[in-house]
């Protein structure tokens, strides 16, 4: 499997201007930066509460 580079890096950001205009792509990326964002809390929300589901529990959380 290959990476993209530079050169296709390049061909990528500029199609991206073509498309979308110099306007939008600066809302474009914050759109996304939050769309990433609320995906990285959510699974890290996710695996949080598979830890605690699989710690047994302690002294102090038993009731008597």
């Amino acid at each position: 499997m290959s990476t993209i580079g530079v050169p296709g890096l390049i061909l990528i950001v500029l199609a991206a201007l073509l498309l979308f205009g110099p306007s939008k792509l600066p809302e474009l990326g914050r759109a996304a930066g939050r769309t990433l964002k609320e995906f990285k809390d959510s699974v890290s929300g996710i695996t949080e509460e598979k830890k605690d589901a699989s710690d047994p529990p302690r002294e102090t959380d038993r009731k008597s």
